[in-house]
């Protein structure tokens, strides 16, 4: 009986978060809430002004915001920085959102927020929960992310239906496997800078939105 209780009592705190990774785990949820409502608001404010951005201005912006904001993740700087890449982000998102609302398809919009919503919130509970290690995903996110983008820019110049249909569903499963890993290296230590893992997990999110969009607007037709 005494060996039990030592043993349940081993094993509870094996699975108990480090204070580490309690306070990294805290920081990211928090920045992560409030980089998204400022996306909300710079997406909101493309709408309502009709931005549009040229397709390599967006490359260079996102790609450069996120080097920066990984350079500068380890000084005051980078909250300036985290804050400018999901700001420039949540102004790629005004396009489409006025596309899919010009077109009567809110619903679609809505929906795609509710699913990208429960996909988050369900992944991270898994990782949370089950304290498993997905740090196994790192090769197939850097994989996977090089075949994405190579596909991105092919259907630039080929514009396939099809081939959009499938990177919208590879990203699904892209983002969804960033979530685990993002949130797992979180819980494990493997990741103590709460900015780099606000980047992540919002990269995610965003991915998973607009894939979800995509793919939903696509069904609707």
């Amino acid at each position: 009986m005494r060996y039990d209780a030592q043993s349940t009592q081993t094993q509870a705190q094996s699975k108990a978060l480090s204070p580490e990774a309690h306070r990294v785990l805290r920081n990211t949820y928090m920045l992560l809430g409030m980089t998204l409502a400022f996306s909300a608001l710079t997406a909101f404010f493309a709408v309502a002004t009709g931005l549009r951005l040229n397709i390599f201005v967006f490359f260079i912006g996102a790609y450069g915001f996120m080097f920066l904001t990984h350079k500068l993740a380890d000084s005051a700087w980078g909250l300036l920085s985290v804050f400018g890449f999901t700001g420039f982000m949540g102004l790629s998102l005004g396009p489409i959102l006025s596309m899919y609302l010009g077109a009567g398809m809110g619903n679609v919009v809505v929906s795609a927020l509710g699913m990208t919503a429960l996909v988050f919130f369900g992944l991270s509970a898994v990782a949370l929960v089950t304290k498993k290690d997905f740090s196994f995903l790192g090769k197939f996110l850097l994989v996977g992310g090089l075949v994405l983008i190579a596909g991105i820019i092919a259907n630039l110049f080929m514009g396939l239906t099809n081939l959009h249909l499938a990177l919208s569903a590879g990203f699904v499963i892209f983002a969804s496997a960033l979530i685990l890993f993002q949130t797992s290296e979180i819980v494990h230590g493997g990741e103590t800078n709460y900015i780099r893992a606000t980047v992540g997990l919002f990269v995610a999110i965003y991915n998973l939105f607009v894939s979800l969009l995509a793919l939903l607007g696509m069904s609707n037709d």
